[in-house]
């Protein structure tokens, strides 16, 4: 039997103070939930909520949250002289309160409380890497935003930010919705909203939307900048980057990132609460972030959100052949052109079971160090990155015959192996970025030497930041969880469930 609200809220109580003990203060930044509508954030100095104008109020101790500002360690080297902040009260923490009330919204499927990770915490043992995402802090949040071409305005690097929930609506005003269109299937309006006021001049005749999977901003925006990035560097000089980038949804981990930016929800009303969740209606932990499952992604969207390729979709004519294609993407509900589909046609075993239908990476030209092949994730990314520009080159063949997408969707892989492998600024994170650059630069050529490039809007982004661990940071919670004698499911881990 599952415990009752009361019960639930028991074991809350007592799991956030045996969190909060101080022998777990270099692991746990932060003990998370919310009841009765009231957002709370506690750890070894103090408690905290959030009152209905999303001002904090101290409970206990000292506040926790060093700051809420969306903008902190800017500029980059800020970020750079205080990486991976060791105490929460150094640390800054974007839209706390909106974050949290939106992951912890869904009744089947938030979990009873959230710890987030110290950015220092290394927990290899328990599906932890070197790079590290996933936290409520404001590096690990911070996705790059850069929007160019046309029916963009061009100002270049601009000191603001915005919100990964932001993305979708911006992509589908660029194509051609109307923002009063701009809802889920119910009719509620979306939590993010189209970035109007970097959009200027005629609409574009097509969008490519561009997501380089865990590209941190802080590093991406300085080498395109200096000049390591240099067809990022031609996409900023015909538009606007955003200092600041845009903060992702809670926690900063990729499906639930890239469901907010496909639909412009935030998991409490898309569904998707991470990389694994529980699910009380079912019964069932849910894993759709496994090459066995990632094709199937979009099977846990709820019913009520409507994905980017179902706006624009719902906008044009069954008529129109090339609408909309997503490209090496999970969340792909609507799209006319799919990778995923692809996939679930000639396999049902995923991603994985197409090993041998991928490219060698050692022949890629794209590949800097060949000894980063070594990791299994990079050198998947590595082929199927190549395969990705492959599909879009494909679907942009000849503009003039054959009409490309009113919206193409890309997703990249090899930027999160590179920064998951050996973490921020490292040289494989690096690496991962200009291979990914050096793509992107393939496909604005081709795009100039059709002559289409200035009718193309573009926006890239990513689905979080990251930070690096440290070797001496390391342990588990499990044992306090275990000793408080309550069942439980710790999902992520950091996503706790009592399940009885």
């Amino acid at each position: 039997m599952a415990p009752s609200p009361e019960q639930r809220a028991a074991h809350r109580e007592r799991a956030v103070a045996a969190l909060c003990a101080p022998d777990l203060a270099a692991i746990v930044d932060l003990v998370v939930w919310v009841e009765d509508g009231t957002a709370y954030a506690a750890n070894h100095l103090g408690r905290v909520r959030w009152n209905g104008d999303d001002a904090r109020e101290l409970l206990a101790g000292v506040d926790p949250i060093g700051s809420e500002d969306p903008m902190a360690f800017l500029p980059y080297e800020r970020e750079v002289a205080d990486p991976s902040p060791r105490l929460s009260t150094g640390n800054a923490y974007p839209y706390a309160a909106a974050r949290l009330h939106s992951f912890f919204a869904d009744p089947e499927r938030s979990p009873d409380l959230a710890i987030v990770h110290t950015p220092r915490h290394r927990f290899l043992d328990e599906g932890g890497h070197i790079g590290e995402h996933g936290s409520l802090d404001v590096i690990q949040s911070r996705a790059p935003l850069v929007l160019s071409g046309a029916g963009v305005a061009r100002r270049g690097y601009v000191d603001d930010h915005a919100r990964l929930v932001d993305v979708g609506p911006t992509l589908a005003v660029l194509s051609g919705v109307p923002e009063d269109a701009l809802a889920d299937a119910d009719g509620t309006p979306l939590d993010g909203r189209p970035l109007t006021a970097y959009l200027d001049g005629p609409p574009p005749r097509h969008v490519v939307g561009i997501l380089w999977d865990g590209a941190p901003s802080g590093d991406l925006l300085h080498l395109a900048e200096t000049g390591e990035l240099p067809a990022l560097a031609r996409l900023v000089e015909r538009g606007t980057a955003l200092r600041g980038g845009a903060v992702a949804e809670f926690p900063s981990v990729t499906l639930t990132n890239h469901t907010a930016i496909l639909t412009g929800v935030g998991p409490g009303r898309h569904g998707v609460m991470g990389n694994v969740y529980y699910d009380r209606a079912t019964g069932e932990t849910v894993v759709p972030n496994d090459e066995t499952t990632w094709h199937r992604s979009a099977e846990w969207l709820k019913p009520s959100v409507r994905t980017v390729f179902e706006m624009v979709g719902d906008l044009l004519p069954p008529s129109e052949s090339a609408r909309t294609a997503s490209v090496n993407e999970a969340i792909d509900r609507g799209a006319d052109y799919s990778t995923m589909q692809v996939i679930r046609a000639t396999s049902t075993g995923g991603a994985g079971s197409l090993d041998d239908l991928l490219p060698d990476p050692t022949g890629s030209p794209y590949l800097g160090e060949p000894t980063f092949l070594d990791d299994r994730y990079f050198r998947w990314g590595v082929r199927v990155d190549d395969v990705g520009l492959d599909q879009v080159l494909q679907l942009w063949a000849d503009p003039s015959t054959s009409p490309p997408p009113r919206l193409t969707w890309w997703a990249h892989v090899v930027t999160d192996a590179g920064h998951h492998g050996a973490g921020p600024r490292s040289e494989m994170a690096r690496d991962a970025l200009r291979q990914s650059d050096a793509r992107l630069g393939r496909f604005l050529d081709h795009l100039d030497e059709q002559g289409v490039l200035d009718d193309v809007a573009f926006l890239l982004t990513a689905d979080h930041g990251f930070e690096g661990s440290h070797p001496d940071v390391t342990g588990s919670w499990r044992g306090v969880l275990e000793g408080l004698g309550v069942p439980f499911l710790d999902e992520g881990p950091g996503l706790v469930y009592f399940t009885d």
